[in-house]
């Protein structure tokens, strides 16, 4: 087994300043690469949530954390300087425990994330907290207004295991530097790269005991516990649709705030008037970038039918020129997808479009190693958007590539889809560009290889793909309440 934590960092919660063990003991943290136990995380039970969620509520009612901007910004910025000293350490953590290529962690799966961290400490000193809506004269009495925005309160975190390190600083961030206190429940997949923050959050930084709880478990009923009480004010949650469903009828219980980002099966459009070959390569490059986990990939590849052949061909050389392979090591791209659970779930997609009709061109099933739960980068055509594996998200590297008659078509073929979440554009005319641009539902758009994420940029979905943004002033803004106070003159 390697040895990656020390018991004392991996296996203990972070509950009222204090890191404790796991009231139900531990559970084994796995390598999805290798199959091999890691370590243990520390277990948390129903009490244990109980007493975060009430440790988060009295650090927000009692203390002048939700008040306190400059001390906020410290703290933010004490947390991302003492993670950056701990960087060697949580990059192999995200790597044996993520599957995460090496190569990401110099990007959004670990460096970019806690650097981003300085991005919401800044905002917390610079946001306009109140605003002057000047004197108005209602019913005759001329009024004063001020309109303040104020922290909402317990903020509930439920993070999935993709990208852990992204998504728990997305909420992390924002959620502290406009005041809240929260309370993480971070997947069972991937609970040590949260333990360790939690055990840097304890040791390194000024935070007060309360503001932060991080609560590890392989119970999924803690997050519907964390999503009922009635002490928790918002839940942020980002995971499935399903799941997001299930978590806004209980939040309704208690008529809690709820950010959503869910799922996605976005459209990367080629147009007939650019390189069909080169963009249809990069497309079937970025479906397999983290064995294809991610929400906002693009996994439908909508190309001009008199080219398709063409796309196709491209599409498949670049899918079967990259291996699964070792994330340690650095050329990797196509790691393993986290579980067994996971792999079974992609394949049985791509057993379903075949026999929905479908022809697997490349691909298809799982490489010939002795261990880990790795896939075949899988490209498939003959389907069209009613197929099980061109409507449903897969969260693996399998790319289904549908023609297109035009551009008005495309935007159709791009838009039948429940989801809302990305996409992508390739073309040379910009007025047919912007055409295409202003006709697709979705929350990010990239036009030409272009990269839409960035922390002042708000990342979110339109229709199933969720409710609300996350990141920039607005992903800040959805941790605020507003308040509105009239004084007469």
């Amino acid at each position: 087994m390697t040895r990656l934590l020390p018991d004392d960092e991996g296996s203990r919660l972070l509950i009222d300043g204090a890191l404790v063990p796991g009231g139900a003991g531990v559970f084994a943290t796995v390598n999805p690469a290798t199959e091999e136990v890691i370590g243990q995380a520390a277990n948390a039970d129903a009490a244990d949530m109980d007493a975060a969620i009430a440790a988060a509520r009295t650090a927000f009612d009692t203390t002048d954390w939700s008040r306190d901007h400059r001390f906020r910004a410290h703290c933010l910025r004490q947390l991302r300087d003492a993670l950056q000293r701990e960087i060697e350490q949580l990059r192999e953590i995200t790597i044996a425990e993520v599957g995460a290529p090496r190569m990401l962690t110099s990007g959004p799966q670990l460096e970019g994330p806690i650097a981003d961290l300085g991005y919401f400490a800044d905002l917390a000193e610079s946001y306009a907290w109140e605003t002057d809506l000047g004197v108005a004269s209602p019913m005759g009495i001329a009024s004063k207004r001020v309109l303040r925005r104020e922290p909402i309160g317990v903020v509930g975190a439920i993070t999935p295991w993709n990208f852990p390190h992204q998504i728990n600083f997305a909420k992390i961030g924002p959620a502290l530097a406009s005041g809240n206190t929260v309370v993480l429940k971070p997947a069972p997949d991937t609970p040590w790269v949260a333990a360790l923050v939690g055990h840097v959050i304890a040791t390194e930084t000024d935070i007060p005991a309360g503001v932060i709880n991080i609560v590890t478990s392989d119970d999924h009923l803690l997050g519907e516990q964390l999503v009922a009480d009635p002490r928790v004010d918002m839940i942020s949650f980002t995971g499935s649709t399903r799941t997001g469903r299930t978590i806004m009828a209980t939040a309704a219980q208690t008529l809690k705030k709820t950010f959503l980002e869910l799922g996605g099966k976005s459209a990367f459009i080629v147009l007939d008037d650019t390189d069909v070959a080169a963009a249809s390569s990069y497309a079937g490059f970025s479906v397999c970038v983290h064995a294809g986990q991610g929400c906002a990939l693009t996994t439908r590849l909508l190309v001009p039918r008199e080219r398709f052949d063409e796309a196709v061909t491209a599409a498949a050389k670049a899918m079967s020129g990259i291996a699964p392979g070792d994330p340690n090591e650095p050329g990797t791209v196509c790691g393993p997808v986290i579980s067994a659970k996971q792999r079974e779930r992609v394949q049985h997609y791509i057993d379903s479009a075949a026999a929905e009709g479908g022809t697997i061109v490349t691909g298809g099933g799982s490489p010939d190693r002795e261990h880990g739960y790795f896939i075949e980068p899988t490209l498939i055509t003959g389907l069209d958007n009613s197929a099980t594996a061109a409507r449903e998200e897969i969260f693996g590297p399998v790319l289904v590539v549908i023609p297109h008659d035009g551009d008005d078509d495309a935007i159709r073929l791009a838009n039948e889809s429940p989801y809302g979440l990305s996409g992508a554009v390739w073309g040379t005319d910009p007025a047919r560009i912007d055409h295409v641009v202003n006709g697709v539902r979705t929350g990010t758009l990239g036009v030409n290889g272009g990269i839409w994420y960035s922390a002042d940029a708000p990342f979110g979905g339109y229709k199933q793909s969720g409710i609300g943004r996350e990141l920039g002033v607005a992903g800040f803004e959805e941790y605020l309440e507003s308040k509105l106070i009239a004084t007469a003159q």
